[in-house]
């Protein structure tokens, strides 16, 4: 599948970036250098969805402190990337599918659904993605 999209002459990759890979840019962990390779790119369009901003704050509050919550949040706020915020009834069938046809966790479907409807990269850590590498394209962040 294409994540590529034409904007005048322009060819724009997009790409999801999922939780773990917002994660691993504003902790800098392995993986990291991948995420600044992208980022100092041209002509790339970068999308989370808004179960991305809740996952960030649920584990961050649950596992450090509301104060801590709040920061990431901010931070990942701070990045000036697109939000997702679509839950039409079609989303959540593409993400229903998703989750009962790979077994992936249902955020991770929605994130899943949201790359396949973007015809975007999928950008993770997350194992569970790679039952899905024969429907979109995934880019696994590794330390190199």
């Amino acid at each position: 599948m294409s994540s590529a999209a034409r904007t005048g002459s322009r060819k724009i990759r997009t790409y999801v970036l999922d939780t773990s890979a917002i994660l691993t840019f504003l902790k800098a962990e392995p993986g990291v250098e991948i995420l600044d390779d992208l980022f100092s790119g041209t002509d790339r369009h970068f999308i989370i969805s808004f179960l991305t901003l809740y996952e960030i704050y649920t584990a961050t509050f649950r596992n450090h402190s509301k104060q801590a919550a709040d920061f990431l949040l901010r931070a990942t706020l701070q990045l000036g990337l697109d939000i997702d915020y679509d839950n039409a009834l079609d989303e959540v069938i593409s993400a229903g599918i998703v989750c009962g046809d790979f077994q992936v966790s249902p955020i991770g479907a929605w994130i899943a659904s949201l790359a396949i409807r973007k015809r975007a990269a999928l950008v993770h850590k997350d194992p569970e993605f790679e039952a899905l590498k024969d429907h979109l394209d995934l880019l696994y962040l590794s330390s190199r």
